[in-house]
C-alpha cells in the first residue's frame, strides 16, 4: 500500500497546478486558497474527528462546496464522477473488503449517468435507481493502473471468476466500493460526513489526506471500469496522508 501511495503521490504532485500549500496545521490539514482551481474543488482545510464512536470526516473550500456537478452525457461509457475524497491508512479490511487491498478512501460524490446506490432512494420518489446525480457516499478502494495515464489510480476491479470479501452493502459493481448510506452534509463551503465505526481506535490511529478529483467511466465499461481522471486539489500537495485524526 506504501509503495502505491508514494507513486501516485509523485504524480499527483507534477499535475496539480502550482500553488502554496501550508503544512498541516492544528486541528487538521490548511492549504492556501487558489485562483487556478474552481472553487467548489479548491480545497481550503480537510481534517479527521471522532465523536463517541462516530467519525466525522471534512473538507472545506473556498467556495460553495458541492455546487458543480458533471455535465449528464446520456450513458455510463464515458461518463463522468465528481468528488471530494479522504484517502486514508485505514486497512479496508476494517469497512469489510479484504487485508491489504489497497489505499482506502471515504468519497463523495455525484454522477448524474448512472446510479451505483441501488438500496437507497436518496431523492425519495420511489425509485432507488435514478439519484446518482445527488451526492452521496461510497468507501472506495483505490490503487494504481497505468492505462488510467502515468501513473494515475482507479478504483480496483474486481477480475472476472474471483470472490474477494465485499462488504454487505456492495452495489454489485465488478470494482472495491461500498454503497453505505450515509447521507453527505453539504452547506456553505464544507463537506462532511459522519460515520460510526465499532471500533473506533482505528480511526483514531489513522493518517488522512483530503482530494478534489474527477473520475472517468472507461469507454468499454472493462477493466479499468473507473479511473481518477483529473485531481483537481490535494490538501496537503503532494498526498503524503500527513493528518492525524483529533490533531
Amino acid at each position: 500500500m506504501k509503495k502505491a501511495i508514494a507513486s501516485a503521490a509523485i504524480t499527483i504532485a507534477l499535475t496539480l497546478p502550482v500553488m502554496a500549500h501550508n503544512s498541516q496545521k492544528e486541528h487538521g490539514i490548511s492549504a492556501e486558497a487558489s485562483d487556478t482551481i474552481a472553487a467548489p474543488f479548491d480545497i481550503v482545510h480537510a481534517k479527521i474527528t471522532t465523536d463517541g464512536n462516530v467519525a466525522v470526516f471534512h473538507i472545506g473550500v473556498s467556495g460553495r462546496a458541492g455546487e458543480s456537478k458533471p455535465a449528464p452525457s446520456g450513458q455510463l461509457a464515458g461518463s463522468e464522477v465528481f468528488s471530494y475524497v479522504w484517502p486514508t491508512s485505514i486497512d479496508p479490511y476494517e469497512v469489510g473488503f479484504d487485508r491489504g487491498a489497497g489505499i482506502l478512501a471515504l468519497a463523495v460524490t455525484a454522477h448524474p449517468d448512472f446510479d451505483d446506490t441501488p438500496l437507497f432512494d436518496e431523492n425519495g420518489d420511489g425509485d432507488p435507481g435514478n439519484d446518482g446525480d445527488l451526492w452521496h457516499s461510497h468507501w472506495v478502494v483505490l490503487g494504481p493502473d497505468n492505462a488510467c495515464g502515468a501513473g494515475a489510480l482507479k478504483v480496483i476491479d474486481i477480475p472476472e471468476g474471483t470472490n474477494p470479501r465485499l462488504p454487505k452493502t456492495w452495489p454489485g459493481l465488478p470494482i472495491l466500493i461500498d454503497s453505505p448510506g450515509w447521507g453527505p452534509l453539504i452547506g456553505g463551503d464544507t463537506v462532511e460526513v459522519r460515520v460510526p465505526f465499532e471500533e473506533i481506535g482505528i480511526v483514531e490511529a489513522a493518517s488522512y489526506d483530503g482530494v478534489t478529483a474527477g473520475l472517468r467511466v472507461n469507454e468499454s465499461v472493462h477493466a479499468p471500469l473507473l479511473c481518477v481522471a483529473d485531481v483537481f486539489d490535494v490538501a496537503s500537495g503532494d498526498l503524503s496522508l500527513p493528518g492525524r485524526v483529533n490533531n
